[in-house]
Formats: C-alpha cells, structure tokens, sequence
C-alpha cells in the first residue's frame, strides 16, 4: 500500500521596509523553519512568494506595515489567493526581552498570525475610498501650509514698518490677503520697507494658490463622497470632512469588520472594561483606535449638541441623571458609530 504524505500547512512572517522586506517560515508546530530576505518590489514579491511555497501549501501570512511600506506586498499576496493577516509591531517589552531585528520582527509576525494573536484583515487599498485617502492627504498638507502662511503673514504685520502696520492693522483673513496681494516692492531708500512688502505679497499669492488648491481637492473629494456613500452625507452633522474620515477608516473593503461593535472599537468609541477583584462593571474610554474617525465621531457629536433639538434633550437628562459631559459625549459618539456602520460602503 502507498503511503501520501499530506502537504504542511506553512504560515508565513513578513518585516516589511522601504527596499528590503525579511520573510519567515514557520511549520504547523510554529518551529522556524528558515528566514530570507526579498526586495521589496514585483519581482521580490513573487519570489518571497515562490521561497514559501517550497517548504509547503502557505495557509497565511502575517504582514507588518499593510498600510505603508507593506502594502504592495499584501496587494500581491491577496491577488495570488493568500490570506493576509494585517500585523502590528512587537510590544516594546516583548522586544526588551527577546532583541530587535528584521529576522525577529518576522517569525513574530508569523506566529502573532498563526496563533491568532493578530486577526485582521488589511484594506484592499483598490477602490474609491483609497482615491478619497490620497486626495485628503494632500488637502491636509495644503491646509497646513495656508495656516502656516497665515500665521507668518499676521506677525509680519505686527512687525512690519508704521506704514504697513497700520494698513494691515485689524483687518480680517480674506481683506489681509487681498491687501497683501496689492503690495509692489518699492525701489525706495529703505531695504526693511521693500523687503516687507516683498514678503506680504509672496505670502498673500501662495495663501491664494492654496485657496484655489483646497477648493478644487474639496470638489473632487465630495465628488467621490457622493458617488460612494450618498446616504452618509444625509446624516445630521455629517459633512465632506467627516465622512471622508470615516470611510477612510473602514477601507475599500469594510466587509472585514464582522459587526458594528468591531467598527465602534476601531474608531475608539467602544468603552473598555476597567473591573478589578475589589469593582466590577466599571468602563474606561477607549483611547485606541483610529484617532481621525474618532475626532470625525466627536465632531458630529458637538454640532448635534449644538444644533439637534433631540440630542440637546437627551444631553441635558443625562447630566441631570447625575452623568459628567464626557460620559455623555461618550455614550453618544458610541451611538453615531452604531448610525454610521449602516452606511459604510460595501464593495
């Protein structure tokens, strides 16, 4: 009789970096079978794929960084039929305890996956809310750049010549720029004079460039935004800004949060367990999660405080009842999480 020997299920490590990426194997046991390393381009990906398969069938592997450095990797294995797992970095005693190195950092991606410590699956990065990601980070650079122009504009007004200081004096954002885009240098006798002017006015024109950036990236985002989730922006005091944040952190492929407490937690509004042996059934706020969805949560949160007759009502029994502001801001970001869930996209 002719004995088959059954193929081993391999898990796999990876330590992803700019233009190396170290690889692990780990045998069903989680015995460390051999580590390698791979650049980290196309070619890289399918031979660390390739160098995998040759110690048996690989049932998953566990990648850091899907979300920066790891993620055309994870894109790669994702498209060969591999499940990724999404893996965070060691713990800081973890790493006191063992060492710091790629090979390290590998098997222990590779064991967090296999062992289950590390469950998630990373964003598919392949759809509208990745382009609605990439728009809003360069709306976020051109954004802190006009507050940065601004905020120089302003001190140099308060600093410049008499002259200058007191047509620059009290006047608003829009009238400041517009003033300042006035300005010619003067060929006069005074350098401080001229040289003054020549920074108003360089500061006024980029603070306007970035005016016409802003808006034309907002008509583009809200574009996108209405395109894939209309009935979110339908929400009381839900805006551009706040439901890009949110999509953004349920992905392309919201499908990987099993329910809407598994949302909640990502975005931080979950509470926490905080019961010992001397107290039982107390909660602290979570201080995890994606702080951008969390910040969007709170923001919806105060312009329905502010603005929502229900809201106003229930914020105000819940304090007399004996809650502190907070707790209430709490319970109700928790509730607009619950709100939100049904109308993240769907694929």
């Amino acid at each position: 009789m002719t004995t088959l020997e059954a193929v081993r299920g391999i898990t796999g490590g990876v330590d992803t970096h700019r233009d190396v990426h170290v690889a692990a194997a780990l045998d069903p046991l989680g015995g460390v079978l051999a580590t390698e390393s791979f650049p980290a381009d196309a070619a890289g990906y399918q031979a660390l794929l390739k160098w995998l398969e040759t110690f048996g069938d690989v049932t998953k592997v566990g990648v850091e960084g899907t979300g920066s450095y790891g993620s055309g990797l994870a894109s790669y294995l994702c498209r060969s039929g591999v499940e990724v797992i999404e893996v965070d970095r060691p713990d800081r005693q973890k790493r006191r305890r063992s060492g710091k190195s790629d090979p390290l950092d590998a098997v222990e991606a590779a064991r967090a996956a296999q062992s289950g410590r590390a469950t998630g699956s990373p964003k598919s990065k392949d759809g509208a809310v990745e382009a609605i990601r990439v728009l809003v980070v360069a709306k976020r650079s051109a954004r802190q750049a006009r507050v940065k122009a601004l905020i120089q504009m302003r001190h140099l007004g308060f600093t410049a010549p008499e002259q200058l200081r007191c047509r620059f004096k009290g006047l608003t954002v829009p009238a400041m720029v517009g003033e300042g885009i006035k300005l010619r240098p003067t060929r006069s006798g005074d350098p401080v004079m001229s040289a003054t002017k020549a920074s108003l006015s360089s500061l006024a024109h980029r603070i306007s460039a970035l005016d016409d950036e802003l808006a034309e990236l907002d008509e583009r985002i809200e574009a996108l935004l209405v395109k894939t989730v209309p009935d979110l922006l339908d929400l009381f005091g839900v805006g551009p800004d706040t439901a890009a944040a949110l999509v953004m952190a349920a992905g392309d492929n919201p499908e990987r949060l099993y329910s809407e407490a598994a949302w909640a937690h990502l975005c931080g509004a979950s509470p926490i367990p905080k019961g010992s042996g001397k107290s039982s059934g107390r909660v602290k706020v979570h201080d995890g999660g994606d702080r951008q969805a969390n910040s969007a949560l709170w923001r919806i949160v105060m312009v329905r405080i502010a603005h929502d007759p229900k809201t106003k009502i229930y914020f105000e029994r819940r304090v007399k009842e004996g809650k502190t502001k907070p707790e209430v801001i709490r319970i109700l970001k928790r509730y607009v999480a619950r709100e939100v869930y049904r109308y993240l996209p769907r694929g």
